[in-house]
């Protein structure tokens, strides 16, 4: 579990050195959803009457880029009640301290994350977590509710999240992925902190093509070709985030590239990285 967990905060210091915390325009995706993160790092705005839901605070140092992307809006960051996570990694989760520090959100995590993230002390600090989740946990603010889904592999506790958001009067179902990818280094075969974790992959593939999603966004903005909808976006034009393919073709590709990764381990080939982490 200790070698587990060091894995994870080495990751997180690796990441860092590639400097993902870059700003990229905040923008306006479907409905009352917002994209709010870096180039690299998704974080999503869900705004409500009642105050405003953040997913992934990301590292620590791209939290003024959520600021000032929330800001540029024009909307709050105090206005922040509910933070999420998609998932135990320094990427997604370490500025988790800091982003309560500035405003004063309720932390959420699901379960199976909690030994990850309690590892997670940047500069010392302890990680907030003020709320447990569990599997088809819902959580519900101003008349918006998500459901956290368990789609473990990537990490024990990997949470997908769905909701509904309108848009020109449709209801659209939103998927927010947490990653089915493989970090290069991870073991699939013999791995004693993780034995189930061909499993647990094997599952979310399966769970996720069982969910409906109108517009499918993820963790990092290249699981959904943010960059490249974000070009068309400011075109005009069709909404280019809404596209009832972009989940299916996602697993579809994930898959293929952990079945390769797999099949290499069993030969004896090393480890490798799915293509999209």
């Amino acid at each position: 579990m200790r070698r587990f967990l060091f894995f994870f905060l080495l990751a997180g210091t690796m990441y860092a050195q590639t400097d993902w915390s870059k700003p990229f325009p905040p923008h306006k995706i479907a409905g009352n959803i917002y994209f709010v993160g870096s180039e690299q790092l998704a974080t999503f705005l869900i705004v409500t009457p009642q105050g405003n839901i953040l997913i992934n605070s990301d590292f620590e140092a791209t939290v003024p880029v959520i600021r000032a992307a929330v800001e540029k809006l024009g909307f709050k960051f105090s206005d922040t009640k509910i933070l999420l996570g998609s998932h135990a990694h320094g990427d997604h989760m370490e500025g988790d301290a800091l982003l309560k520090e500035y405003t004063g959100a309720q932390v959420m995590a699901m379960e199976q994350d909690l030994p990850a993230l309690r590892a997670m002390r940047p500069g010392g600090k302890e990680h907030p977590i003020d709320k447990v989740l569990k599997n088809g946990d819902k959580v519900s603010l101003g008349g918006t509710t998500l459901t956290a889904h368990l789609t473990p592999g990537h990490t024990k506790g990997c949470t997908t999240w769905s909701t509904q958001t309108t848009e020109a009067g449709r209801t659209l179902d939103v998927v927010i992925v947490c990653s089915v990818g493989v970090n290069a280094g991870v073991a699939l075969v013999n791995n004693p902190g993780y034995p189930e974790i061909v499993e647990d992959y094997r599952k979310s593939f399966a769970k996720l093509r069982t969910m409906k999603a109108d517009v499918f966004l993820g963790a990092h903005g290249s699981f959904y070709g943010m960059a490249e909808k974000y070009a068309l976006l400011e075109k005009g034009g069709a909404n280019p985030f809404i596209d009832s393919t972009a989940l299916g073709a996602y697993v579809d590709r994930m898959e293929q590239a952990f079945n390769t990764n797999l099949s290499n381990q069993q030969q004896g080939k090393g480890t490798g990285k799915a293509k999209g982490k």
